[in-house]
């Protein structure tokens, strides 16, 4: 199975400003999130993007994008309906293709010099189906996050076979339906913001957002992939950082700058202003 396109969803309500924020990344230079999302792309030899973005964020986005624009196409959700009907809005883009789907609301470290989407779309080339990226995550963060319940497969330690897919689950339902053998109790596989996705998971978004009113969050589509045929979570070498949420910004900052060039600099930074609060 060969990847060649990706997909940005960027439309929801409080996110479409998020990819525009300016952030200073490992190396020292300044950039919006967006580009750090291209970047993240453009690593798991992807050069063909689309962003799904709100009416009239198109010019924002150029701007965000800088030398990158090129690698750009635009997609408008014309009426604000949810995830699953703002990734459906990319269909005429990636026609019957699989497709790499990163969150515009997130951004992503990896532990080593692979990054997290150049991994991703790796296992989802062997494995031939739709590979969900993961992260084992603690209880209080459920309320944020799609989480998955399975199976380890055979011989792999960072693989599962996904059996059940809830969207932001009460700890109570979590532990009823998505515990998974091994991990220590309160700790559970959320999404990492990043998925290889078939054409097969467009279709049951589409058939799900012709019968509903409501939004359509991606976690039901997979759901009913994970009962149709094989689908994979792949608990990835990372961290992901949701910057859409209270401190977001502030924790991914923090988070390159203590994985770059500029550690030392921040370490100093940060004990000064915790000697000036005491």
């Amino acid at each position: 199975m060969k990847i060649t396109k990706a997909v940005v969803t960027a439309a929801g309500p409080g996110q479409s400003s998020l990819p525009l924020q300016h952030l200073v990344d490992r190396d020292g230079v300044e950039k919006t999130a967006l580009e750090m999302i291209i970047e993240e792309i453009d690593a798991a030899g992807i050069d063909s993007i689309a962003i799904v973005l709100s009416p009239g964020s198109e010019d924002a986005y150029r701007e965000a994008a800088g030398k990158l624009v090129d690698r750009l196409t635009f997609v408008v959700q014309q009426e604000a309906r949810g995830y699953g009907q703002a990734l459906l809005c990319a269909r005429d883009y990636v026609g019957d293709e699989p497709f790499l789907h990163l969150v515009g609301d997130h951004l992503y470290l990896s532990r080593n010099e692979k990054k997290c989407a150049q991994h991703l779309v790796q296992v989802a080339s062997k494995y031939e189906c739709t590979v969900s990226a993961v992260q084992g995550t603690r209880e209080h963060m459920l309320p944020y996050f799609g989480t998955v319940g399975g199976l380890r497969v055979a011989q792999e330690t960072d693989l599962y076979e996904v059996k059940r897919v809830i969207e932001k689950p009460t700890p109570t339902l979590a532990e009823q339906e998505l515990t998974i053998a091994g991990f220590r109790s309160g700790t559970y596989l959320c999404f990492f913001g990043m998925h290889v996705l078939t054409a097969t998971v467009l279709d049951i978004l589409e058939q799900l957002v012709a019968s509903r009113t409501g939004s359509v969050p991606l976690a039901d589509a997979l759901q009913e992939l994970a009962s149709r045929q094989r689908y994979l979570a792949c608990e990835v070498n990372g961290q992901r950082y949701n910057i859409g949420i209270k401190y977001g910004l502030l924790n991914a900052q923090l988070a390159l700058g203590l994985a770059g060039v500029d550690r030392d600099r921040i370490l100093t930074q940060l004990v000064e202003l915790l000697s000036v609060q005491r």
